[in-house]
This record gives structure tokens, C-alpha cells and sequence, in this order.
């Protein structure tokens, strides 16, 4: 397997090979948690983490795992990451610990995190299996924290809600009310619009990379037919 470039990495993470609204995998936690900013931040990092740490350690033994088993070593090693990340955020951030709840566990069944480290970890450097572990996972956090975003604002009418849950006492000054005296939108936080706010999110992005392929075909040379 040819070995893609730093540049060409990150583009597939961040925007091209998004796994959230390219691969469009994921999308159950990705749905269910995304009420608020801070819900998804919390679990897109933890997701980050868990994709990074992962994919650099099976880049590490690649060479030692026989292709029979790599299956089930891959997994024993995102499920051992997992368990760190929960433990740690169980005891420093208990709190967001449990709105997660289930959710934590749930990263180690992500169709993302298991085929990043079997279709590029396993085949390629530890410094390209690290930084594409960052770009899917920064990519995979942006759609959270954008549909939380939408979500948040258009349900209670505040942006970075119980962010103290997250950076602590400081945190609580970071809130953001948008509407005062809002009454609040319930289907925004009801599981219909996770799945309307991450529509309208890919159909953003569709629109925009449509619009960059009609401005590249514009700058495209025309070729005139030659005369005989």
C-alpha cells in the first residue's frame, strides 16, 4: 500500500473522508449526545483519543500480529484504550462521566476507530497512523460540536451550556445566552433533530464541494479542436 501524504491525510479526516458525514459511520453516538456543545466536545475528544492511542499501537505491531487474529487484537487493544479514557474521565470529570454514560463504553463497537486500524494503521508508519487518527478524529468531533451547536441554540437558545462540567469552576462564564426569555424548540433536542441538523450539515458540505468542483472546471483549460 502506497503511502499517502501529510497534506492528503488531513484533508480525508477534516473534510473529504469525514466519518460522520462522508462515511456516515458512528452515527449512533454521534445522534444521540449531541444536545449541547459540550456533550460533543466531551465525546468527540474521548473519541480522538481513543483513535490516535489505537492506531498508533497497532501501527507499532504490525509486524508482530499474524493476519489471522488481527481482528481480535485490534479490538483488545481499542477496548483496553476505552477503559482508560472511561476511568480517567469517571474520576476528573464525573460529571459529564454520566450524562455520557453508555456512550463512553460504545467507542470500543465505533465502525470508525476498528477500520482506521485495519485499513490504514496496520499498513502504514506510526506517524501516519498517528496523524490520521488525529485528522478523523478532530473531523468526526467538528460535526459533533457544529450539531450540538444547532441543536443547543435552536433548543434552549445558549451556546457552551454546562460548560463547567467540562473546564471546571471558570467554565460557567464561558455560557452563551443567545435568546433571552426563549422558550425553547423541542423537536431540536429530540432525536428527529439530531437527525435533521446532521442532514442539513451534510447538505452543506455538498453544496460547498459542488461548488468548488463547478469553480475548478471553470479554471480548466478549453482545449480547441484542431483543424485538419
Amino acid at each position: 500500500m502506497s503511502s499517502p501524504g501529510y497534506k492528503e491525510i488531513v484533508h480525508q479526516g477534516l473534510w473529504h473522508n469525514n466519518s460522520g458525514t462522508v462515511q456516515l459511520l458512528g452515527l449512533c453516538p454521534l445522534l444521540a449526545v449531541t444536545t449541547t456543545v459540550i456533550n460533543g466536545l466531551g465525546l468527540g475528544l474521548a473519541t480522538t483519543l481513543t483513535l490516535v492511542t489505537s492506531n498508533v499501537i497497532v501501527s507499532m505491531i504490525r509486524g508482530l500480529v499474524r493476519p489471522e487474529v488481527r481482528i481480535p487484537v485490534f479490538v483488545l487493544i481499542i477496548a483496553s484504550t476505552v477503559t482508560v479514557i472511561e476511568l480517567a474521565m469517571n474520576a476528573w470529570f464525573h460529571e459529564l462521566y454520566r450524562i455520557l454514560g453508555i456512550f463512553i463504553p460504545l467507542i470500543v463497537t465505533n465502525c470508525v476507530i476498528i477500520g482506521r486500524a485495519e485499513s490504514f494503521a496496520s499498513k502504514q508508519t506510526v506517524d501516519r497512523a498517528l496523524l490520521d487518527g488525529l485528522a478523523m478524529g478532530i473531523g468526526f468531533t467538528l460535526v459533533l460540536v457544529i450539531l450540538g451547536g444547532m441543536r443547543e441554540l435552536f433548543g434552549q437558545g445558549t451556546l457552551l451550556a454546562q460548560a463547567h462540567l467540562m473546564f471546571g469552576e471558570a467554565g460557567k462564564m464561558l455560557t452563551l445566552t443567545i435568546l433571552d426569555d426563549y422558550r425553547g424548540f423541542l423537536l431540536a433536542i429530540l432525536p428527529p433533530g439530531a437527525f435533521i441538523g446532521l442532514g442539513l450539515i451534510i447538505a452543506g458540505m455538498n453544496i460547498i464541494n459542488a461548488r468548488r468542483e463547478r469553480t475548478a472546471a471553470g479554471k480548466l483549460p478549453v482545449v480547441q479542436p484542431s483543424k485538419a
